[in-house]
C-alpha cells in the first residue's frame, strides 16, 4: 500500500468534496447540468451536495484511517464511488464529450487510487 499517495488522494478528495458542497457548480458546469444561463438549478444542487459530502467523507477517512485494514476499507469505498460515478454519470450526461469526460475522469481517479492501494511504499520495501 502506498500510504503517502493514498493520503494525498484523500486530501484532494476531501477538499474537492467540501468545495463542491459549497459551490455545486464546480461539478455541475463541467457536466452540463446547468440551465441555458449557466445557472445550477435547485434540484441539481439537492442531488449534487450529498455526492460532494460523500467525497468529503471518503477523503477524510483516507486521511485519518490507520494504515492497514482501515485505510484499505476507506480506499475501497473511494474506488467504488468513482466506479459508480462513471457508470451513473457517464451514460446520462448531455453530449458525448461530457459523458466521456465524466467516465474518464472518474475511472482515472479509481485507477490512481487502485495503484495506491496495491502498490508498495518504497521505504517499506527497502526496510525488508
Amino acid at each position: 500500500m502506498r500510504t503517502g499517495l493514498l493520503r494525498a488522494i484523500g486530501a484532494a478528495t476531501c477538499a474537492y468534496g467540501v468545495a463542491t458542497a459549497y459551490r455545486p457548480g464546480l461539478l455541475a458546469r463541467p457536466c452540463g447540468l446547468v440551465d441555458a444561463d449557466g445557472q445550477v438549478g435547485p434540484y441539481t444542487v439537492v442531488v449534487l451536495r450529498p455526492l460532494a459530502w460523500r467525497d468529503a467523507a471518503c477523503g477524510l477517512a483516507m486521511l485519518v484511517a490507520p494504515q492497514g485494514p482501515a485505510l484499505a476499507t476507506a480506499t475501497t469505498v473511494r474506488i467504488a464511488s468513482d466506479v459508480g460515478d462513471a457508470l451513473l454519470f457517464g451514460p446520462v450526461l448531455p453530449g458525448r464529450v461530457r459523458r466521456a469526460g465524466a467516465a474518464v475522469s472518474a475511472l482515472g481517479w479509481a485507477a490512481l487510487t487502485i495503484a495506491g492501494l496495491i502498490g508498495r511504499d518504497h521505504h517499506a520495501t527497502a526496510m525488508h
